[in-house]
């Protein structure tokens, strides 16, 4: 990665709101997943791994945020998705089998949009009530 590149991202994180660093965890698992499945179908077994890898980091990070007492059963909710994400793509990384991968990524899609709709609503929300 270039400097620039590097220096840039770096910046983007450090400057971006909660709700930003939430979609952008989102879209970089999105992203190791997709990579992950078509290195299966290249059968280039290392990539495989890294892309899971990295899937994984992001979504043991997201499942280590969750704040049971704030969030209750919407964060029990979404600790399970975390595991069966966590559960199927070690199977698919043991068993180089993409479609454990395929329901990873339906499942981080619709978190994702999800999230995506939430955070534009309260935005919304905020900016009707500062106007009222």
């Amino acid at each position: 990665m270039s400097y620039g590149l590097g220096a840039y991202k770096k910046t983007s994180v450090e400057t971006a709101s909660k709700e930003q660093i939430l979609l952008m965890l989102y879209q970089a698992a999105i992203k190791n997943c997709k990579k992950a499945m078509e290195a299966i179908d290249q059968k280039n077994l290392a990539k495989k791994g890294e892309y899971i890898g990295k899937m994984q980091d992001i979504v043991v990070e997201l499942s280590n945020s969750l704040d049971f007492e704030v969030g209750g059963e919407v964060a029990k909710e979404l600790a399970s998705l975390y595991d069966y994400i966590l559960y199927s793509s070690t199977q698919a990384n043991i068993k180089i089998e993409k479609t454990h991968l395929e329901g990873c990524l339906k499942v981080l899609n619709t978190l994702y949009e999800g999230w995506a709709e939430a955070i534009k609503n309260l935005k919304t929300q905020t900016s009707t009530n500062k106007s009222a």
